[in-house]
């Protein structure tokens, strides 16, 4: 474990008592959070911790509902991003947005690019402060390279001079390594070892305990939203960590479940793809629940949209009651009797503008139709059958669906796709953004679904509702099966360990 010698300064960045809602949840609640000059905090939560939130804070995207925000001591208050920008405030996230037909200076400037006496751009000192940029961050490419012909580890240290050439004092990086390979994360880290030299102070938003313990020097635990510790790297270890990451009580109430499941129904096997997944591989029976656990990138939702023939593996086999099936499109998926609900509703699985009876009965029009032709009839029978078995609280079946709340929304995202009559149905973070008592009805139904035969596939970031839900748990770790558990093994502090990829615990190291 690296150690690093606590700073005598006072922090660049203070947060107190930040707080922030959205209709049904709150995101944060009085939290805390101090970023140092030449050092390196890593900000650790589950996913939904209020991570995210922070940054969007931070960087003038959201604006917190109450708590104070001090740069250098003096209070501040951020409404745009612009404004974060002119504290000094700049980020570099995931997947920063960049353009191919640019130059490397031109994607570096765009939108504050130098200016002549005339108010024109002054390319040439664009180029020349953008060389700056580049050396200062060991870049060997030309500033006049067009960023099409750059691989990904060169356009994320385009993304990092951008987010420098605002000439911050706060550096944050949110999943910075998540695209790169082994040898363009360790130069990502002497990068930081710069900027630490240069005074900056840095967030660091990552689920990779060996990255936090190599470069971070500070952490602050977030958990529901609410601060849960913080202190120096060098004086906490993994075990401590990850108990502070997952030491909630399980605070929803599930349902008791008859765990008797049964006859397989659902073969997977060597499911490949060149970029996401590789060599996914399990089973499903009849009446089970199996919960797929994973940290940002684990490739879960992308194996899921595979499985369901939106995207194609390439490589792969698929068996449904013992036999082999081809699945090219979600048509194929849908004739084999598997079914997909999403994370993202509002993109991919209700279509607002619609109303409820038309979203329920979209994918099954062969039954609510008669030689070509809709019979509106039908139409409201089996969205009516359908919306009374979800308890869908609605005006009317008329209804928009872009009108409904979000636990609404998911309900008739799920009668849809039931409505079809399947043996699978994967459900994709099925209880993100709905309040409480929604969650608990979904929960309920699930439990429903799973009693009268159906197979379950849930795909939850939600410790307490993988554990609370699920008969068998896969955890996912960069694209592949990290480690499946049941019974007792099925613990939060398993799930964070496999997800995270530390394996082991002291006691089981020394025995």
């Amino acid at each position: 474990m690296t150690t690093h010698a606590a700073p005598d300064n006072s922090p660049v960045v203070s947060m107190d008592a930040i707080t922030k809602a959205f209709p049904g949840v709150k995101a944060l609640d009085e939290v805390r959070l101090d970023l140092y000059p030449g050092q390196v905090t890593a900000l650790v939560g589950e996913n939904g911790a209020g991570k995210s939130t922070t940054v969007k804070i931070l960087t003038g995207i959201y604006h917190p509902d109450g708590g104070t925000i001090r740069i250098n001591g003096t209070p501040i208050v951020l409404t745009t991003p612009n404004d974060a920008a002119a504290a000094g405030i700049t980020a570099i996230h995931q997947e920063t947005v960049l353009f191919d037909e640019l130059s490397v200076a031109e994607n570096i400037f765009i939108g504050h690019a130098p200016r002549s006496a005339f108010g024109l751009i002054d390319k040439g000192e664009m180029h020349r402060a953008a060389r700056k940029l580049l050396d200062d961050i060991g870049a060997p490419f030309s500033t006049h390279t067009q960023l099409r012909d750059l691989g990904i580890a060169n356009k994320h240290l385009v993304a990092i001079a951008r987010a420098l050439s605002v000439d911050a004092q706060v550096v944050i990086m949110d999943e910075p390594t998540a695209a790169l390979s082994h040898k363009e994360i360790e130069e990502l880290y002497e990068l930081v070892d710069t900027l630490k030299s240069q005074g900056k102070a840095i967030l660091f938003i990552s689920h990779k305990f060996d990255e936090i313990f190599r470069i971070a020097d500070r952490y602050t635990v977030f958990r529901d939203g609410a601060f849960v510790a913080e202190g120096l790297i060098s004086d906490i270890d993994e075990d401590a960590l990850v108990t502070m990451m997952v030491g909630r009580s399980v605070d929803q109430i599930f349902p008791a479940r008859a765990h008797d499941v049964g006859e397989e129904v659902l073969q997977v096997v060597g499911y490949d793809h060149p970029t996401e997944f590789s060599d996914i591989g399990f089973t499903l029976k009849r009446g089970e629940i199996l919960g797929f656990y994973g940290l940002v990138g684990a490739g879960r939702s992308e194996f899921m949209q595979a499985l369901f023939g939106i995207t194609k593996p390439s490589k792969g086999v698929c068996k449904i009651n013992g036999k082999i099936s081809v699945i090219r499109s979600p048509a194929d998926a849908v004739a084999n009797g598997i079914v997909y609900v999403p994370e993202d509703r509002g993109k991919q699985g209700a279509i607002f503008g619609l109303p409820i009876f038309q979203n329920i009965t979209l994918p099954s029009l062969a039954r609510t139709s008669h030689r070509g032709f809709l019979r509106l009839a039908e139409e409201f029978k089996l969205a009516r059958e359908f919306s009374q078995r979800l308890d869908l609280r609605a005006a009317s079946l008329d209804q928009d669906v872009g009108n409904l709340s979000g636990g609404n929304q998911q309900k008739v995202v799920i009668a849809k796709w039931l409505a079809t009559q399947p043996q699978v149905i994967i459900l994709d973070e099925p209880t993100k953004g709905i309040d409480i008592g929604s969650k608990a009805a979904v929960h309920e139904f699930m439990a429903e679904l799973a009693a009268q035969g159906l197979s379950v596939i849930m795909v939850s970031s939600e410790i307490p509702e993988v554990i609370g839900m699920s008969d068998r748990v896969i955890v996912m770790r960069d694209g592949r099966i990290a480690a499946e558990l049941a019974g007792d093994d099925l613990r939060p502090e398993a799930l964070v360990r496999h997800a995270a990829g530390i394996s082991t615990t002291p006691q089981q190291q020394e025995a």
